[in-house]
């Protein structure tokens, strides 16, 4: 794996940013809604797309929960790890439950907690993802938890994270959702770069990867990107290092007498 990312290589103008959220944009909390995303982060951004880059956030919240983790800014989204998706001309699409089918794991996944002290569920409507971030010695019990529920409900599968399995419907990934965007205005046929930190993230590297782009992944552990940025922080200082490349060439462009 390579230690230098070829930021300076990079044309806003012709690349396609994806960004994972929990772990990448921001860092990870004891709880869900304790995350933010730093000032300075989402400032970057909001320039990013002022430039003319094509930027998306592709997470596993839902993207009522992303569009107030960005806001004032509004971005092209995929949530729960690609089973909701808002195109740039703000069109939505979303895999489905069967009701039925939701009542009943709801129900179940209640018990789990009862069952379980530490365990929080965290319900996404098309999602279940089982935190057990409070009491890591869950884990194993969690495993099986998880993999017991999908052999009854066998239109899920289960996602593995960091203190969490998560139930999603299947067909929901982030890679596939990335392939998505990069068939549309503004993505399309533009290099993608996609930051992550988690297994479920995974999945988008390998289609970066597969396409030619830059796949860089945030923090420790085995993974198939192509580059490294040791935390959260360091994201914001490579973002910082993007933004300040780009704007030395427009001060070129300027002295030189505009872009060639």
């Amino acid at each position: 794996m390579s230690e230098s990312i070829p930021s300076g290589r990079l044309s806003l103008r012709d690349t396609a940013f994806f960004f994972d959220v929990d772990g990448t944009l921001a860092d990870i909390q004891p709880r869900p809604e304790l995350v933010f995303i730093p000032g300075a982060t989402h400032h970057a951004l909001s320039r990013l797309q002022a430039l003319g880059a094509a930027v998306a956030v592709v997470s596993g919240r839902p993207l009522v929960q992303l569009d107030t983790l960005l806001q004032p800014l509004t971005l092209p989204a995929a949530g729960v790890h690609g089973a909701e998706r808002r195109s740039a001309d703000g069109a939505e699409q979303a895999l489905k439950l069967d009701d039925v089918m939701r009542v009943a794991l709801e129900a179940e996944l209640a018990a789990a907690v009862d069952r379980y002290p530490g365990l929080m569920v965290e319900n996404k409507r098309i999602a279940f993802a089982l935190h057990y971030r409070q009491a890591p010695e869950l884990e194993a019990d969690i495993r099986a938890l998880v993999h017991a529920l999908i052999e009854r409900y066998p239109t899920l599968v289960v996602q593995p994270g960091k203190c969490v399995f998560e139930l999603k419907p299947k067909g929901a990934s982030k890679g596939e959702v990335i392939r998505t965007f990069l068939q549309e205005p503004p993505f399309a046929g533009k290099t993608p770069v996609f930051l992550g930190d988690d297994l479920t993230d995974e999945a988008g590297f390998e289609v970066v990867n597969a396409l030619g782009g830059i796949s860089i992944k945030v923090g420790e552990g085995e993974t198939c990107a192509h580059y490294r940025l040791d935390s959260v922080a360091h994201v914001g200082t490579w973002l910082d290092d993007l933004l300040a490349h780009a704007a030395s060439i427009s001060e070129d462009q300027i002295e030189r007498g505009g872009p060639k």
